[in-house]
């Protein structure tokens, strides 16, 4: 396998620190609203990389921060009138949702930001005893100054930036042009309210880019000892991962104050996923092309559609949303669906080698595909040229049942990754009861009736089709 790491900017062959578990941290959501389809798009990508890890063998343990306190959240929960913990349970309750329905798999742990505020006092502490970090009137600042190879992973000279590198950032989000000290701690002012935490630094909240800092050094590695930190017992991570929008400022600031702590690399492998437009705009509530997974679902469309259209263009390069192209990839994934239907009836009375080089090939380029750093494009390409293949050998009645199944056990293990196959289930004793009387009345000729049924099984998202085998059923996805 090999990815593309943002930190050396090239492709390198993984190799996890421990030859059978793979260590990652994902940056999760900050549950201040619903997850849009951006978000949905990167989630997405670390599902795939997760799944190929795990298909090539290794064990994983992945970790996703769910950002619990940060500006953001303290703003809109005042505006509400409601609790800091109130407001983020509403949204990380949305956030579990809306990723099952799009068949992520879960990660091993959802550290919540403010479980862990002993443990950024801790590493606080150590930044201070250091000298790489400094008190204010208003917080704890990092200093970017006696930071070692400051903005590597941006590739930021900040010896360029010199002016804006003097000052201080209290926000947690600003643009790469206001490269500055950022905050580790903020003390408490009154514009906080309610949320606070009594510590030996002082009263207040964390900056953002500390508290992934902890969590990925207290769930990944044995750098805590309850709260108490052992720089020298951090193992550096395999794999580190977010979107394209995290790597300056927050991966920056989080490579910067973990490794000054523990004077070793934070991850061997930094991967991110690059920015998703809608109609070739970037997403933007004013321009109404902003999108959450709630939104197309009341459109009609359906989640694994919707998957499909996020994981077919490859995670590094820019992946413009329209709703022409959801419309294309339900064409798609309902190809795919009825294909692993047509399987079922093969009964050819002879193996077919064409069939069995076909699927071979598509393993081949499927895998190969895959491993070059998650090419999701070739790797598609590989599936639909074997169903175009081995649909001729069933429109012809030469594919055995055997051969169907060799078939259907690459289309499984693509599935495991791609996740879009619909899992096999029984209809509902109203909806059974039509195919039936449908078929019934197909029997003695009643084509009239057995239009009617037709057509009422498919206003409920059920297609009927004769086939020279009888009546089968599938759901319509679109």
């Amino acid at each position: 396998m090999k990815f593309y790491n943002t930190l050396t900017r090239k492709k390198e062959e993984f190799k996890p620190v421990d030859k059978k578990l793979v260590r990652m941290y994902t940056c999760g959501p900050t549950v201040y609203n619903y997850i849009h389809i951006g978000n949905l798009r990167t989630f997405l990508f670390e599902d795939l990389l997760r799944r190929w890890i795990k298909y090539r063998g290794y064990n994983a343990k992945q970790v996703m921060n769910l950002t619990d306190v940060d500006d953001k959240i303290i703003r809109d929960s005042q505006k509400e009138g409601v609790s800091l913990k109130e407001f983020t349970e509403r949204y990380t309750k949305t956030f579990f949702e809306d990723i099952k329905t799009l068949n992520i798999e879960p990660a091993e742990a959802y550290p919540k930001a403010t479980d862990y505020i002993p443990e950024m006092v801790a590493m606080i502490q150590c930044l201070l005893e250091k000298g790489l970090a400094y008190k204010t009137d208003d917080g704890i600042y990092f200093s970017i100054s006696k930071s070692k190879n400051y903005g590597q992973l941006a590739n930021i000279d900040v010896t360029k930036l010199e002016a804006g590198a003097s000052g201080r950032v209290k926000a947690d989000e600003y643009e790469k042009e206001n490269v500055a000290d950022f905050a580790l701690w903020k003390f408490w002012d009154e514009k906080d309210g309610k949320v606070f935490w009594e510590t030996a630094i002082g009263k207040g909240r964390p900056g953002w880019h500390i508290e992934c800092s902890a969590m990925s050094a207290k769930n990944l590695t044995d750098a805590f000892s309850n709260s108490t930190f052992h720089p020298e017992k951090f193992v550096t991570i395999d794999i580190h991962t977010g979107g394209v929008d995290n790597v300056f400022p927050h991966h920056v600031d989080e490579i910067a104050q973990t490794e000054g702590c523990i004077g070793k690399k934070l991850a061997n492998f930094w991967l991110h996923s690059e920015h998703l437009l809608v109609d070739g705009k970037k997403m933007s509530k004013s321009l109404g092309n902003f999108y959450t997974l709630r939104d197309l679902l009341a459109k009609g469309y359906n989640p694994i559609a919707i998957r499909y259209l996020l994981l077919s263009t490859h995670y590094r390069q820019k992946l413009n949303f329209t709703l022409e192209a959801l419309d294309a990839a339900t064409v798609a994934v309902q190809r795919l669906n009825d294909f692993v239907l047509r399987l079922k009836e093969a009964h050819g009375s002879k193996n077919n080698s064409e069939a069995h080089d076909a699927i071979q090939k598509a393993k081949l380029q499927f895998e190969q595909s895959l491993d070059d750093d998650l090419e999701t494009s070739p790797a598609l390409a590989a599936i639909f040229e074997l169903m175009n293949a081995v649909n001729k050998h069933l429109d012809s009645h030469e594919l055995s049942k055997q051969d169907a199944e060799a078939v259907m056990k690459f289309m499984e293990n693509a599935n495991s990754m791609l996740g879009v196959l619909i899992k096999e289930e029984e209809l509902t004793p109203e909806l059974q009861k039509l195919v039936d009387e449908r078929e019934k009345a197909r029997q003695i000729k009643n084509f009239a009736r057995a239009d009617e049924l037709r057509d009422e099984l498919k206003a409920k998202g059920i297609a009927v089709e004769d086939t020279p085998h009888g009546q089968r059923w599938k759901r319509i996805l679109s």
